[in-house]
């Protein structure tokens, strides 16, 4: 019998040196039966790059090595998690799982977009490569500061200190995304500096400035919106062929998805608006109640967060980083992702 399964796409910043190589060798590792048709898909996305002018996803991803200012660049970063994540989606067995839902982190939800057919192929490689050159060229800057303890449950204290930076800096810092245990903000790099100043460091490592990122999902955005909206019509979108989940936690369900709201929300709202990532995994799991949740490459660093936002809502109980890893330790987690070797062999079809 097939499990249900909710399937999140990962945000900018998730395509790294460890991950450099890792689409050619996921292809090549796939099933006979599947290989052929991701070489195809990939060679559609590595023709708009070349009509483009850029560097391919190939390209890129066979590198002899990892360069950031070659991989980080926002256009090249974007083509290649996009691609990372589409391609993994389409590896999913589907005579193991049922995609009742799909969902994404930030830039994820282009991945999303594309996962559930509303943009052809075409379309998203071009789309992917124009909303990062519009957004990367915004002002202001962007950081994360945890809000949970050491047990990833949240902790009040740490909230209110997020909060009075918000209060101090009104109208220039912003909760950019709410990201499980951590607040990702967002604003003017004054704003963010002083912020990061202001807070206490937590964990060693944070406040954490996070490198070629402007105020993301912040008013700042609103030239990229603008202008995003005026080159992609709605046209361009189709009917979404599996239900998503946005970053406010509103359901597309299909078929009765109003393509113009959906336009403006994608190319307005979510660009110029805080994302809660964690309202978008606590509304999968109680609306569409999956067996599992798939988490698509590149990397596998969405795992902390959706625990982290299962953990809030104690999701089956659920209370702790302890007890989400000894649930983990079962012979098949209820967190897979596609990123790490031995839970992607559970998501995929078998070599042959």
């Amino acid at each position: 019998m097939k499990k249900t399964a909710l399937v999140v796409c990962p945000g900018r910043g998730t395509y790294n040196k460890p991950e450099l190589g890792s689409i050619s060798a996921n292809i090549a590792a796939s099933s006979p039966k599947i290989r052929e048709y991701l070489q195809q898909v990939l060679d559609q996305i590595d023709a708009e790059r070349a009509a483009l002018g850029l560097a391919t996803v190939t390209e890129l991803d066979q590198a002899k090595l990892f360069k950031t200012s070659l991989h980080q660049k926002a256009e090249h970063a974007a083509a290649l998690i996009y691609a990372a994540g589409y391609l993994d989606f389409l590896s999913i067995d589907r005579e193991q799982y049922d995609v009742v839902a799909i969902t994404g982190n930030s830039m994820g939800w282009y991945t999303a977009m594309a996962c559930a057919e509303a943009w052809s192929v075409p379309t998203t490689a071009r789309l992917v490569t124009s909303m990062a050159q519009l957004t990367a060229g915004g002002a202001g800057a962007q950081f994360i500061y945890p809000i949970v303890d050491s047990e990833w449950r949240p902790d009040p204290a740490r909230e209110a200190q997020v909060n009075a930076q918000l209060q101090a800096h009104q109208g220039e810092l912003f909760r950019s995304i709410n990201y499980g245990g951590y607040a990702v903000l967002a604003g003017t790099e004054a704003a963010c500096s002083a912020a990061m100043k202001a807070l206490p460091l937590a964990d060693e490592r944070f406040p954490m400035l996070l490198p070629g990122h402007a105020a993301f999902h912040t008013h700042l955005m609103g030239e990229a919106a603008t202008k995003a909206q005026e080159t992609w019509p709605t046209a361009v979108f189709r009917e979404p062929q599996t239900p998503l989940i946005d970053g406010r936690g509103h359901q597309w369900l299909t078929p009765t998805v109003d393509m113009r709201a959906l336009h403006q929300y994608t190319l307005g709202h979510q660009v110029t608006e805080t994302y809660d990532f964690s309202k978008a995994i606590q509304v999968g799991v109680k609306e569409f109640a999956p067996d599992r949740i798939i988490l698509l490459g590149p990397g596998s660093g969405l795992g902390g967060a959706v625990a982290q936002a299962l953990i809030a809502m104690n999701w089956q109980d659920l209370d702790s980083k302890a007890e989400f890893s000894k649930r983990q330790a079962a012979e098949v987690p209820y967190v897979l992702s596609m990123g790490l070797a031995e839970q992607r062999a559970l998501v995929t079809t078998a070599q042959s």
